[in-house]
């Protein structure tokens, strides 16, 4: 089946550029660029300015919450239309610029482009990591960005252990026999959301075996010719999702281990006329998943 394109989530219009992050003037030379953009955050929220659309609202360094940063909190993200981006983690509570506000990055997601949704989540990633590894986890002593913000390292000469940004691996996988797909949903979700199964990957465990384990413990319905799809970073807090599409048995009886509220099977023509809010929001592998085994079954496309 296709990979879709672009894939949601993705920061192929950024150029990385990792190789300026050994600079150990880095930071001083980003402010003293006029051009260079200034993505601020304040825990996990972003900078955005709603009127006239809804947008990441980028500062440059003569801005007086910029200016008033220390460089530890600064990390370099990239070049992006030939112009450097600077994450600011705001540890202050200095005014922002009028028309603008601190907002989350889920319900932004349906309001922003491609490109500023990438970029918040490559941001939203480092926020969280660099959150949670303040302190050395090898001796406890504090740690202090190196890498221009991509490293954390103990402070402690003795133990100067490095920590990078956490990445967990989770699968998701649709599983389908051909003409249905197998489709559960969690309690928590919106009233009459279903969608692709999915878990975390275990110590040990292939990528294909954490496809095959999942779809036994939530469903005891059984998985084979399991292929990739694709990949989603999803910053909510630090999961890299790994697609699959897999062959399952709906002669099977399923049988829920209680993580799932319900799961069944569901025709093409259910998918084509599902509810607003039946199937998970475009933005997200599930749906690229979905939309992909429909057009491959059907030649036609899921609107």
């Amino acid at each position: 089946m296709n990979t879709p394109s672009p894939n949601p989530f993705s920061t192929v219009f950024l150029d990385r550029r990792a190789e300026r992050r050994r600079d150990p003037d880095w930071a001083a030379q980003a402010l003293a660029d006029p051009d260079t953009r200034f993505l601020v955050a304040r825990g996990t929220t972003h900078l955005v300015q709603r009127e006239p659309d809804t947008r990441i609202r980028f500062l440059t360094a003569s801005d007086p919450i910029v200016g008033g940063t220390d460089a530890a909190q600064l990390t370099l993200l990239g070049w992006h239309a030939g112009r450097r981006c600077v994450l600011v983690d705001d540890l202050s509570d200095r005014d922002i610029p009028p028309g603008t506000v601190f907002e989350e990055l889920r319900p932004l997601l349906p309001l922003l482009s491609a490109d500023d949704i990438g970029l918040l989540a490559y941001a939203r990633g480092l926020i969280v990591w660099r959150g949670r590894h303040r302190h050395c986890g090898v001796c406890g002593s504090a740690t202090a960005p190196q890498s221009a913000g991509h490293v954390l390292r103990c402070r402690d000469p003795g133990c100067g252990a490095d920590f990078f940004p956490r990445i967990d691996p989770a699968i998701i996988v649709l599983v389908s026999d051909g003409e249905q797909v197998l489709l559960g949903r969690q309690a928590s979700w919106p009233v009459g959301r279903y969608s692709a199964l999915a878990g975390f990957v275990e110590a040990g465990e292939t990528l294909e075996d954490a496809v095959v384990r999942e779809v036994q413990e939530e469903t005891a319905v059984g998985a084979s010719e399991v292929s990739y799809f694709a990949s989603q970073a999803w910053p909510f807090p630090s999961s890299l999702m790994l697609g699959f599409h897999a062959r399952g048995r709906r002669d099977v009886p399923i049988v829920l281990d209680g993580e799932l509220e319900d799961a069944r099977w569901f025709h093409a023509e259910e998918l084509a006329a599902a509810p607003p809010g039946m199937l998970p929001p475009p933005h997200t592998i599930a749906r690229h998943l979905i939309e992909a085994w429909y057009a491959n079954a059907t030649g036609r496309t899921l609107s």
